[in-house]
């Protein structure tokens, strides 16, 4: 009788949306050891949450969209689809200290920051655009070399880069226009949501335990600290709060820059792991007594807020997520190295909750509405994308090796959201299943080549 072949260990680093959601395919089409592993106390990325009051609230702001397919496959495989809520929901936009809907050509037309014949181009502009953008180079383009001489320079001064800057930040004009591309097809100005009725804990809570039902083990508070060619095959797992294990494979959702400090250099030969510049956040929660206005998004512009952007997610969720307050979170791009980003939060709260009111003064709003704020950061949100990245993204893997990537820095020229990244894992996923399958044949020929003959009859 031959000697069972030991099941392949597989380690996946980082419990974001990417690893769950590597963790979650994986568990389904393979018969493997898998480990997840996460240096902080619970699952999500950016998806984390705190608690308030008895209440888990997010500490940045989500959404899912209805064409979010693989998100909402994974959402309806772990058995949470009747927990989503879908509401429509508006933009307003508020610019040189005023507030304006921005969701029909009427509004358009009365949108006073532009004048009348801009109005009147940027809608004509916008409406043809998906034809103008026939031939573009928009992958080598830049976004401000593609849409200024549409728009006029003008118009791009006055709308684009405010639009762009609140999501990008100063980087944004030198995007690749493709990038742009991508997201203008997801985003519009009026579209139905969607939100857990609990909050997002409750989503991450039931992937969680759909893994543990698959047998994927979760490490949580674990923080890796190195990662080592094996001497045979496979890859040596170094952490803080454990002994040293190897596992035949090894898939990375961090950050390339952070992947970079803990990884043997002789590990990344091959990967194409540039050192593309990363956006941070700067996040401030604001829990409201009273609401601001009938609009989910609105984009901040020329209006003495360091802020660029300000998202009502009571317009899409029920207050009593946020305990009864109306929960209004505005935020600003910024490298983690910005002086911003570094500076003490209870100055940045308290400066952000007077910039706040002086926008919208026709409510009244005071400091004395502002029951909390909450500021949050994170370092690593979305890469600064060079011209030509299709071909410069790391690659999930490299012919005999070990390790593979699921990383936001490669799920380009999507953008970068949960859905993108659940479905770019679920494709390293299946790489990963490949590699598997090839593995375990190697491993029952060694056995059978092993094995001690025990019939002598010839």
């Amino acid at each position: 009788m031959q000697p069972s072949t030991p099941k392949t260990k597989i380690a996946i680093l980082g419990g974001g949306i990417s690893g769950m959601a590597t963790a979650h395919r994986l568990s389904s089409i393979v018969d493997a050891e898998i480990t997840l592993i996460e240096s902080s106390d619970r699952l999500g990325g950016m998806g984390t949450y705190f608690e308030r009051e008895g209440k888990f609230i997010d500490c940045f702001y989500h959404c899912q969209m209805p064409s979010d397919e693989p998100l909402l496959q994974m959402i309806d495989d772990v058995g949470f689809t009747d927990e989503l809520v879908w509401k429509p929901t508006r933009m307003g936009f508020i610019a040189d200290g005023d507030r304006y809907p921005f969701n029909t050509a009427i509004d358009l037309l009365r949108f006073k920051p532009l004048k009348f014949i801009q109005r009147i181009r940027f809608g004509a502009v916008s409406l043809f655009l998906r034809k103008l953008v026939f031939g573009k180079d928009l992958e080598n383009t830049r976004v401000r070399d593609w849409l200024a001489p549409l728009y006029s320079e003008k118009i791009w001064e006055k709308m684009l880069v405010p639009l762009f800057g609140a999501k990008f930040g100063a980087a944004a004009a030198d995007l690749p226009g493709r990038y742009i591309w991508e997201r203008m097809g997801r985003e519009k100005n009026t579209a139905v949501r969607g939100y857990p009725k609990q909050g997002l804990k409750s989503l991450i809570d039931r992937i969680e335990e759909s893994l543990s039902e698959r047998g994927v083990e979760i490490l949580k508070s674990s923080t890796v600290t190195a990662l080592r060619q094996a001497d045979d095959r496979g890859i040596v797992v170094v952490g803080k709060e454990r002994e040293p294990v190897r596992y035949d494979y090894v898939v990375s959702t961090l950050a390339p820059p952070v992947l970079r400090q803990i990884s043997e250099p002789s590990l990344l030969d091959g990967f194409n792991l540039n050192d593309i510049p990363y956006q941070g956040v700067v996040n401030a929660l604001f829990f409201l007594k009273k609401p601001l206005d009938s609009f989910y998004w609105n984009p901040v512009v020329n209006c003495g807020t360091e802020f660029d952007g300000v998202v009502e997610m009571t317009e899409l969720v029920d207050p009593e997520i946020y305990g009864g307050y109306h929960g209004v979170y505005t935020m600003k791009y910024c490298s983690r190295d910005s002086e911003l980003f570094g500076e003490d939060d209870a100055l940045i709260a308290s400066r952000w909750a007077s910039q706040l009111c002086e926008l919208y003064p026709d409510l009244n709003l005071t400091t004395d509405d502002i029951a909390d704020v909450k500021i949050f950061k994170a370092p690593f949100v979305e890469p600064l994308y060079p011209l030509g990245y299709a071909d410069l993204k790391p690659k999930v893997n490299v012919k005999g090796s070990p390790l593979f990537l699921a990383t936001s820095a490669q799920v380009y020229p999507k953008i970068t959201a949960w859905n993108s990244s659940t479905g770019f894992a679920f494709e390293v996923a299946e790489d990963v299943a490949l590699a598997v399958r090839g593995l375990e044949i190697e491993k029952k020929i060694d056995s059978a080549v092993a094995a001690p003959v025990t019939n002598t009859e010839w």
